[in-house]
C-alpha cells in the first residue's frame, strides 16, 4: 500500500467571517476615541494660547492708552482745516514707535521714509497710501473730506491694534 493513501484527508479551514476582528483591530478601535480626545484638547490649548487682537489691546497698557487717545482726538469736520489733527496723529505714531523701537530711532524719520517704516511694521494698515499724514501737517490750509478722515483714522487704529 502506498504511504500517501494512508494519510487522512486534509482539514478544510473554517470560513473567514467579518466577526470577530483580529486583535490589532480591537486596539485600533480603542485608540480612535483617545486620538479624538487628544486632538480636541490640543485645539483648546492652542486657542487659549493665541489671544485675539482686542484681548491684547486690553492687556497692553501702551496700546490701550494709544487707542484711547486716538478715540479722544477731535476730528475735523468735512471741509475744516485738518492740519492740527494730522499733527496729533503723526505725534501719536512717533511716540509709539519711539517707545517700541528705541534702537532704530524712528522718530527721526519723515516723509516717505516714515510711512515706509510704519508700513514695514504693519502692512495691513496700508499707511503708505496716506501721504497726507506727513504732508498735511505742513500745508497751511489742508482740508479733508469725511471719507478720507474716516479712512485715515481706521488705518491708524489698525496699525496700533495689530502692531504697536
Amino acid at each position: 500500500m502506498d504511504p500517501l493513501q494512508q494519510l487522512a484527508p486534509p482539514i478544510a479551514p473554517p470560513p473567514v467571517g467579518a466577526w470577530p476582528p483580529a486583535p490589532g483591530w480591537w486596539i485600533l478601535l480603542l485608540m480612535l476615541p483617545l486620538l479624538g480626545l487628544l486632538l480636541w484638547l490640543l485645539r483648546r490649548w492652542f486657542a487659549r494660547r493665541r489671544p485675539n487682537d482686542l484681548a491684547e489691546a486690553t492687556v497692553d497698557p501702551l496700546r490701550q492708552a494709544a487707542l484711547l487717545e486716538l478715540q479722544q482726538m477731535s476730528r475735523p469736520a468735512d471741509g475744516e482745516p485738518a492740519s492740527l489733527w494730522l499733527q496729533q496723529l503723526n505725534a501719536l505714531l512717533k511716540r509709539l514707535c519711539r517707545t517700541r523701537y528705541p534702537e532704530e530711532h524712528p522718530h527721526r524719520l519723515s516723509g516717505r521714509a516714515w510711512l515706509a517704516f510704519l508700513d514695514s511694521r504693519c502692512p495691513a494698515a496700508g499707511l503708505t497710501r496716506w501721504m497726507i499724514l506727513v504732508e498735511g501737517a505742513y500745508r497751511p490750509d489742508c482740508r479733508l473730506d469725511d471719507q478720507a478722515i474716516e479712512g485715515l483714522e481706521q488705518s491708524v487704529g489698525v496699525w496700533i491694534r495689530k502692531h504697536a
